[in-house]
Order: structure tokens, then sequence, then C-alpha cells
């Protein structure tokens, strides 16, 4: 199994999570997604699959759900 982390902007509640961890839930090999929800920063979302994922996929799937990529916390 392989783990990525992405940190997401624009996740304020339980309905955003729900959405993020619904898109990137339908990228192919994906097993699990964790969402550390950090409302008014960059949320941490780590994504469990069976093989790397693509990170355009990713990013699609994010904005799919309404959000954005952001970068790490400072």
């Amino acid at each position: 199994m392989t783990t990525t982390e992405l940190f997401v902007s624009g996740m304020t509640c339980a309905h955003c999570v729900a959405s993020v961890s619904e898109e990137i839930g339908e990228i192919p090999g994906v097993a699990a997604v964790d969402v550390d929800l950090r409302a008014g920063e960059a949320s941490r979302v780590r994504v469990t699959s069976a093989a790397p994922l693509d990170a355009t996929a990713l990013r699609e799937a994010v904005e799919e759900a309404g959000y954005t990529l952001a970068g790490a916390p400072a």
C-alpha cells in the first residue's frame, strides 16, 4: 500500500470532508481517504492506495469537489 499526503484549501466542515473523500475515493485503486480538517487553514488529506496515484487525477478530484490543492501549512 502507498500513502499520498495532500493539503486542501477551503474545507470548513464535515460536508467538505465528505465531498473531498467521495471524489478522491472514486479514483481507481484508492483504498482509504483520511482527512484532518483544519478550518481556516489547509486541511491534511492522506490517501491510501494499492499503487502510487496520478497527481493530475488527485488534483482533478479535489477540484471536482469544489476545493483546491495547497502547499504544506507553514
